[in-house]
C-alpha cells in the first residue's frame, strides 16, 4: 500500500524487493542518483495509516439527514398552518411529563454518550489496523504492508527450515506469534534455526516498528 497515486499495483501478487547494502547506489532510469532522503526520513521512522471511515461516517450522516427532514418537515408544515405531526407533539409530551431518573431516559442517555464516545474514538485514533507502515526513505513515498500478506512471508520462511511440518503465524502490530510443528530434528535445533530466519524475514519486511518474534515448537499430535 502505497499513497502516491501514480503507482500502480495488482492486489493479491507478490513481488520480491531488493535490498541496497549500506554504501550502495542505485541509479535511476534515467542515468542519476535517487533522490535524497528528506528531513523526519533518515530514520526510516512512519506513522500509521489514517482511515478515511466511509462507513461509519455514511451511517451517522444519513440517520442525521433522515432526522433532520423529519423534524424540518413537520415545522414547515406547522408554518403553513398545517397541525403539527402526532409523533412530535407525543414526542414533546412525553419529554415534557418524563422524569430525568426514569430508567428508560438513564438508558437512551447512556446510549448517547456510548455513541459520541465511538465517534470520538474513531475521529482521534488512525485506524486502519491491519495496515503495518513500512520504513520511509523518500520524503514523497509511503508504503505499508498488510498483516496478513506479512504473516504470510513468515510463515513461508518458516516452512523452509528442515523439519517444520506445519506453522502458524499471528502477526500483531508489535508481536509475531509463531507455532510450528516438528517431525523430526531435536525441537531446541529446529527452535534455533527457526529464530534466526525469522528474525531476518521480519528485517526483510522494511517495517517502520519490526515486530518481536515468539516462536514456540511442538511435535504433531499422535493419529487417532
Amino acid at each position: 500500500m502505497s499513497e502516491p497515486q501514480g503507482a500502480e499495483g495488482t492486489e493479491g501478487s507478490t513481488r520480491r524487493l531488493s535490498v541496497m547494502e549500506p554504501g550502495t547506489e542505485q541509479e535511476t532510469p534515467g542515468g542519476g542518483s535517487p533522490p535524497a532522503p528528506g528531513p523526519g526520513t533518515a530514520d526510516g521512522r512512519a506513522g500509521r495509516f489514517w482511515s478515511v471511515r466511509r462507513v461509519p461516517a455514511g451511517i451517522v450522516a444519513l440517520l442525521l439527514l433522515l432526522v433532520a427532514g423529519a423534524f424540518l418537515y413537520d415545522i414547515v408544515a406547522v408554518r403553513t398552518g398545517r397541525s403539527a405531526l402526532g409523533w412530535r407533539r407525543d414526542l414533546a409530551r412525553q419529554l415534557a411529563e418524563q422524569p430525568l431518573d426514569d430508567t428508560w431516559v438513564l438508558v437512551g442517555a447512556g446510549v448517547a454518550a456510548a455513541l459520541g464516545l465511538w465517534l470520538l474514538l474513531l475521529a482521534l485514533t488512525p485506524g486502519l489496523r491491519k495496515v503495518l507502515p513500512m520504513r520511509r526513505t523518500l520524503p514523497d513515498v509511503r508504503a505499508g504492508l498488510h498483516r496478513d500478506a506479512a504473516a504470510t512471508v513468515l510463515r513461508d520462511r518458516a516452512m523452509e527450515v528442515a523439519g517444520v511440518q506445519a506453522a502458524r503465524v499471528r502477526l500483531r502490530r508489535r508481536k509475531a506469534r509463531v507455532r510450528a510443528l516438528a517431525h523430526f530434528r531435536e525441537l531446541d535445533d529446529v527452535r534455533t534455526d527457526l529464530d534466526g530466519v525469522l528474525d531476518d524475514a521480519v528485517r526483510g519486511l522494511g517495517l517502520a516498528r519490526p515486530p518481536a518474534v515468539s516462536v514456540r515448537v511442538a511435535r504433531p499430535g499422535k493419529k487417532g
